[in-house]
């Protein structure tokens, strides 16, 4: 075997595996989310029988007094005011973090690698959201996401100002701008890469979160979209039927904002990883 057709082999082995992996499970909720709830029950890897996609995606809406479309407003809410927050305070962060040199900004910088690597401690959050007054409520879950995303934002962002001569910042000086016009009229703009990056992962990070609006925002009028699976799970039975329908309909939005911006994700992060 010639080591052309080795790699050809090896390229068409990893595919296949590549399609078993992540492919695999997709088909595997798609074809369940047609089945009968009784078909289903069996969790086998097969076509629906008789297709009924359109009434499982009905009964999904409908359960709950319509708790899907109460979940999706609040999924919307929290992830748009999260993405205000968090572009806008990590870009000014990672700006002054790459341009500045001080001890105070090196501290601060460590400090950022200690929030990348340490995981959150939910019982002391929650202390201090009920000491503040935020718990259970959707601003109070915005800051929690806001700050799990800073540290891994302010690095891309930091990165790609490294990118952006400085001096292009004391011609601007030296024109009689001031810093906060600087930062707003010549940077920022200059940041569109990384933003549309920060904005199209932080987005399907905060709108499929599971495990903080479970913790930090209980209660069924502050339902989010992914825990609106468990409309379909009880101590004795699971509807996998509607379960998987529930999974499939959650899952558009995130599959259309990579199908639409993956070239601005690849763009952003090679952009700042290669030039700075």
């Amino acid at each position: 075997m010639t080591k052309s057709l080795r790699r050809i082999v090896l390229e068409l082995v990893i595919a296949a595996a590549t399609v078993a992996i992540f492919i695999g499970p997709l088909l595997f909720a798609a074809f369940s989310a047609g089945m009968t709830a009784t078909e289903a029950a069996n969790l086998g890897f097969r076509l629906p029988k008789n297709p009924q996609y359109l009434a499982n995606l009905a009964a999904v809406v409908k359960a709950s007094n319509y708790m899907m479309l109460r979940a999706f407003g609040n999924s919307v809410v929290i992830t748009v005011f999260t993405l205000l927050v968090l572009v806008v305070v990590a870009s000014l962060a990672g700006f002054v973090l790459e341009r500045r040199r001080c001890r105070t900004v090196s501290v601060a910088r460590f400090l950022i690698l200690i929030g990348l690597m340490l995981p959150p401690s939910v019982i002391t959050t929650i202390w201090v959201m009920k000491a503040i007054g935020i718990y259970k409520s959707l601003a109070g879950l915005v800051l929690v996401e806001v700050a799990l995303g800073f540290p891994y934002t302010v690095i891309l962002y930091r990165a790609f100002v490294a990118t952006i001569p400085r001096e292009l910042d004391e011609a601007a000086l030296m024109e009689g701008v001031r810093p906060w016009q600087l930062f707003a009229r010549i940077v920022f703009p200059l940041l569109k890469p990384v933003t549309a990056t920060t904005i199209v992962l932080s987005s399907v990070n905060v709108f499929n979160d599971f495990v903080n609006p479970l913790y930090f925002l209980p209660g069924a009028k502050n339902v989010t979209v992914p825990l609106t699976l468990y409309n379909f799970m009880t101590q004795y039975t699971t509807q996998w039927n509607l379960l998987f329908a529930d999974v499939m309909l959650i899952s558009l939005p995130p599959l259309i904002c990579f199908l639409f911006f993956n070239r601005q994700i690849v763009a952003g992060m090679t952009a700042g990883a290669v030039k700075g």
